[in-house]
């Protein structure tokens, strides 16, 4: 059965999704002192993870979550390090676990936070990472699922950046795959390089990744 998104070969593989490291700007000194627990120990994984020291980082991001019941960023930051480590891995025993990880932490970070457009958006991303891996046995199974969660992203925050990037690029992969026309969707990446110029994160710890990732989509663009 072929896949509704199989934008998944390599080269796609990588734009569909590469989608980020996460580039922590908050190094800033003055803001770790005067915080809580809860604050710095994210500082801290944030650091890990800005060094390399991924496992490191994400062991630090369970403890914190462990500790603060009520918080969700800490599951959603879990989850996202297990969905971007999915797309160098080849082994699919390992992937398996590591996307059972991801979906089992942005489950519990759903029930902390209900309607949540970032959480929505890391749903997508961990279907897509399903997709990517195998296109012909997941792309009909998550491929509609997919494009219903950026439409209800998109809806529910119309300006968030993320969710029109990846709205707009998961179509660009579609429309690719049916040989059709994708100047609409680079027309929706730029659109998103807009909404990144404006966007302010509700704090230094919130999302704040994908900027850079629309610039480099664009510049391939040829509308």
């Amino acid at each position: 059965m072929k896949s509704k998104n199989r934008t998944l070969k390599k080269d796609d593989v990588k734009r569909i999704i590469i989608n980020t490291f996460l580039i922590v700007i908050f190094m800033l000194t003055g803001i770790a002192q005067a915080q809580t627990n809860f604050e710095k120990g994210m500082v801290k994984a944030f650091e890990l993870w800005q060094n390399d020291n991924t496992d490191e980082a994400e062991n630090m991001f369970e403890r914190i979550a462990n500790a603060e019941q009520k918080e969700w960023l800490p599951n959603y930051y879990i989850a996202q390090i297990n969905s971007l480590k999915s797309w160098t891995e080849k082994d699919e025993t390992i992937l398996r676990a590591q996307l059972n990880k991801a979906q089992k932490h942005l489950d519990i970070a759903m029930l902390k936070s209900e309607n949540n457009v970032e959480l929505l958006v890391m749903q997508a991303q961990i279907l897509t990472n399903w997709v990517a891996f195998d296109g012909m046995t997941y792309g009909m199974k998550y491929g509609a699922k997919i494009a219903e969660l950026y439409e209800t992203a998109t809806a529910i925050d119309p300006k968030n950046p993320r969710a029109a990037l990846c709205k707009a690029e998961w179509g660009m992969g579609s429309a690719k795959y049916f040989g059709q026309d994708t100047a609409p969707f680079c027309k929706g990446i730029k659109s998103s390089i807009e909404l990144f110029n404006t966007f302010k994160p509700e704090s230094d710890l919130h999302p704040n990744w994908g900027k850079e990732r629309a610039k480099q989509i664009a510049k391939d663009c040829k509308a």
